[in-house]
């Protein structure tokens, strides 16, 4: 059997005589497809290796290589069709693919033997210039690093376990000398360091450790970290279990204070908690602490701060219930655990006669009002990052901000770092989900440079975001928006919409995503019941713009002008120079015999788009399902004078 050197350089081994290839880009394919999940279509090899040349030309690079290849290491190891190319894993394996079996493995030998190879660069003195090959080497020599910063830790940890601290030791300082900011290796190496009586020495790592921070980052340690080097200083005891903070944003939600003086409303605040704990657990992006961790809270007053480096976490939602006759109210905030500060706050009333609708009712709303404050301060954290130290999750959240700006460059910079996300975590879902809405986002905005080519590349990122997001609504609603706004997808964009809102029904913009789809679909009052969910549960959205123009839009498709003139003329006071606002208003003072206003549209359309006419509107406007109802638009676009 043929194994393949990755680590270190390239080298075919278990072949004689042995093998050798002509060009790096030989080897560069080869190790592709052996980190390749499933069979790689050609026209994709032709872009890593081949993205200068002209596609014909990087199509016949890509069959002249697989027919050298072919000769020396055999045809039967490599399998091909006329679309993808795969190696056979029965005949040909690699080093790479045995260390993911040694961690796997989970013994100390094989982390140990893991470690070993790790420690040679992936594809060593691999010189090949080519945009996507860069990228995606880059990508894969960053994942190597962690995973062998991460087993070390797990060496270290596992070694502290068993009393021996001088291995302990070892490990953790090999993590720290190839990522001197990873924390968990410095609380490790110092509790390694005071179990061998040298506890002046772990504190006085702390405070080169916090100077550090400080001075090259601009930040301070985790609180983990500061709660370890406090059991140092007062000589505590270092058996005590320290909550580890996950990398995710974190939260704790603190059982809600009853008001109200009637002990029989404790249930029902206990309940609430419990109901948000679930709802927010659906949330992918953000780590919740369970429901028997934040219970032992209950009852006490507490100092959040302390609460938060207890349990390891960046946020905690604290509330409390009063009722008042047949009513009751709930308050909440959300607070950050490092600064005290809070972030959101809010309130909400009801009636107690269903207390399960209520239940619900609150949970969703208290859910929808804090994502998006939770999102911001994530963001925020984010953007004191230097951009040098950024991991796939900082990328994702500098994309979010970049999308959010609705600005050309913003939406560049969007596609930039969540393409950079997916190159340091390649099935990191919710990223190509947004980085299709990203391109959607041009499209909307007329933005696009190479329309087909992006419109492409749109479709093969949503694919993706469904096919590694399966239980990821973010995921799975923004690909269903992609496929459906830029490629037509109807089937599969409903059922990506309808599972992401399964997955969280507490998904504002899964509901928008679902509710366009229903209205290109040709289901306008199905699509207005759920744009106007998505505005129930984020009634201040920054961007509510696209969920009033789309009930405008369903308005118009069910053939109600005046309802869709004025829903299109409340979402122009939000967004007033754009396609779709101009186009919907033209179109509707059109058939409603509103001829002056129509023009006036139609003339600020054609100032806005000088190049855009009737006979090339089907390529600005999105799919439509039901071809009456382009039509339709068409149509009242030619009555209000737009040109043809």
């Amino acid at each position: 059997m043929l194994r393949l050197k990755l680590f270190g350089q390239f080298e075919i081994v278990g072949a004689d005589p042995p093998i050798a290839l002509s060009s790096h880009k030989l080897s560069a394919m080869l190790a592709y497809l052996a980190m390749a999940e499933k069979p790689v279509p050609r026209d994709q090899l032709a872009t890593l290796l081949w993205g200068n040349h002209f596609d014909e030309q990087a199509r016949q690079n890509v069959r002249q290589a697989l027919a050298r290849l072919r000769k020396v290491i055999g045809k039967e190891v490599l399998v091909s069709s006329d679309e993808t190319v795969q190696l056979n894993p029965t005949m040909i394996g690699s080093d790479a693919r045995d260390v993911e079996g040694l961690i796997r493995s989970d013994t100390p030998e094989g982390l140990e033997s893991a470690t070993k190879q790790l420690g040679l660069e992936f594809l060593a003195s691999t010189d090949i210039r080519e945009p996507v090959f860069e990228e995606w080497l880059l990508g894969m020599r960053r994942r190597f690093q962690k995973l062998l910063a991460d087993t070390l830790v797990r060496l270290a940890r596992s070694e502290l376990g068993l009393s021996r601290a001088d291995e302990g030791l070892r490990h953790a300082e090999a993590c720290i000398s190839r990522d001197y900011f990873r924390e968990d290796a410095h609380r490790l190496a110092m509790q390694a360091l005071a179990a061998l009586g040298r506890r002046s020495e772990a504190v006085r790592r702390y405070l080169e450790l916090t100077q550090r921070l400080k001075l090259e980052l601009g930040t301070l340690p985790e609180a983990e970290t500061v709660q370890l080097v406090d059991q140092l200083r007062n000589y505590g005891s270092l058996d005590a279990p320290i909550v580890s903070q996950s990398k995710k944003p974190s939260i704790a939600v603190l059982p809600f204070a009853n008001l109200s003086n009637e002990p029989e409303q404790e249930y029902f605040a206990d309940g609430v908690v419990e109901e948000i704990i679930t709802a927010l657990s659906r949330l992918h992006w953000l780590f919740v602490i369970a429901r028997n961790s934040s219970f032992t809270y209950k009852g006490r007053a507490v100092d959040v701060r302390q609460v938060g480096r207890e349990l390891g976490v960046r946020y905690i939602l604290e509330g409390s219930l009063r009722k008042s006759g047949a009513r009751v109210r709930i308050a909440g905030q959300l607070i950050d655990a490092e600064t005290g500060a809070t972030i959101w706050a809010d309130r909400f009333e009801g009636e107690l006669q269903d207390l399960f609708d209520l239940q619900d009712q609150i949970t969703s709303h208290t859910v929808a009002a804090m994502s998006p404050r939770l999102e911001e301060a994530e963001i925020a954290r984010s953007k004191h990052k230097p951009t040098s130290s950024l991991d796939a999750y900082d990328c994702y959240l500098r994309g979010l901000a970049g999308l959010n700006s609705w600005s050309r460059q913003g939406s560049k910079d969007a596609l930039h770092y969540f393409k950079r996300a997916i190159a340091l975590d390649p099935k990191f879902a919710a990223a190509y989900g947004l980085a299709a809405r990203s391109i959607a986002q041009r499209k909307a905005l007329n933005w696009m440079e190479d329309q087909t080519q992006e419109e492409n590349e749109a479709v093969y990122l949503s694919e993706r975001a469904a096919e590694f997001g399966r239980e990821d609504a973010v995921a799975l609603g923004t690909a269903g928006f992609a496929l459906a706004f830029l490629a037509g997808r109807f089937a599969d964009a409903d059922a990506l919409t309808e599972r992401a809102l399964r997955l969280n029904p507490n998904y504002a913009w899964g509901w928008f995503f679902s509710g366009f789809v229903k209205a290109v679909s040709g289901e306008p009052d199905l699509a207005i019941e759920r744009c106007s969910r998505a505005l129930d549960l984020s009634p201040q959205d920054p961007h509510s713009y696209s969920m009033e123009i789309s009930i405008g839009t369903a308005h118009f498709l069910a053939g109600r002008y005046s309802e869709a003139l004025a829903q299109a003329e409340k979402a122009s006071r939000l967004q007033a120079h754009r396609f779709s606002t101009l186009t919907l208003i033209a179109a509707c003072s059109a058939y409603l015999g509103e001829q002056e206003k129509a023009e006036s549209a139609a003339e600020r359309l054609h100032e806005l788009e000088p190049n855009l006419r009737l006979s090339n509107l089907h390529r600005r406007c999105y799919p439509m399902k039901r071809s009456e109802d382009f039509d339709r638009l068409k149509e009242g676009l030619r009555i209000a004078g737009f040109p043809e």
